[in-house]
């Protein structure tokens, strides 16, 4: 696929595809349950490799049992890997999680710390996971790059870096900063429900008049299919 210079990509292209995203995620959000900072830190780290609903069905059972940051750090790995064990990769996740735990508890004072620099220096803690927790739990405005955010971007041709890291400093000179809070679960939605990694539907994407993955391989116009054909 031809890459297309970033600086080709118009702020009118940008606003239209969110213009028109919006219309069919009219409340982006992450589909992670939370009701706090600290879960959702923890959710995030655990969604790793993971899919939300399995998160979800975990994290209820273990933020009853440790509901604070204090009580994490303190709890058993052997009770925490048995929780999390169907979220996959358990054993590394555990100590993650009661790592980071223990990192809010003696940096903290046990709160989440609400700016990327001290996020990071949390154990188990990446930009990628930072960014959503500004964003989703401060509503401070951060671009995260996940394997979601990362395809759809590069089909739109926002992106071209296989890097996380860059991929999110390519979007931060594309996208107006009005729009970072919702850009990480519009593309995320769109990448699980439409832009699919394998076989994306593209004969029902409403922003294929701005894709350079349907104008270079598509390479013709697709007829929505009728609600009546068999």
């Amino acid at each position: 696929m031809k890459k297309r210079a970033q600086k080709d990509v118009s702020e009118q292209e940008v606003h239209a595809v969110f213009a028109a995203l919006l219309k069919l995620y009219p409340d982006p959000k992450t589909e992670l349950n939370y009701e706090s900072p600290f879960q959702l830190l923890i959710a995030v780290i655990l969604s790793a490799q993971c899919t939300d609903v399995r998160v979800n069905k975990t994290t209820p059972e273990l933020f009853k049992r440790y509901p604070t940051a204090d009580a994490l750090a303190a709890a058993p790995a052997s009770t925490v890997e048995k929780i999390i064990q169907s979220c996959g990769f358990f054993r590394a996740k555990a100590r993650a999680i009661t790592q980071c735990a223990k990192g809010l508890v003696n940096s903290f004072g046990g709160s989440v710390p609400k700016t990327l620099e001290e996020l990071t220096t949390l154990p188990g803690v990446g930009r990628k996971t930072a960014s959503v927790v500004l964003n989703q739990a401060f509503n401070i405005p951060a671009i995260a790059v996940d394997t979601h955010v990362k395809r759809v971007s590069q089909r739109l041709g926002w992106a071209h870096h296989p890097e996380p890291d860059k991929i999110e400093m390519e979007l931060r000179e594309v996208i107006p900063q009005s729009l970072w809070s919702i850009v990480n679960s519009l593309l995320i939605l769109h990448g699980r429900r439409t832009c699919m990694a394998r076989k994306p539907a593209c004969e029902r994407c409403t922003v294929t008049t701005y894709c350079q993955y349907f104008r270079d391989v598509v390479g013709k116009p697709i007829k929505p299919k009728s609600r009546d054909a068999t």
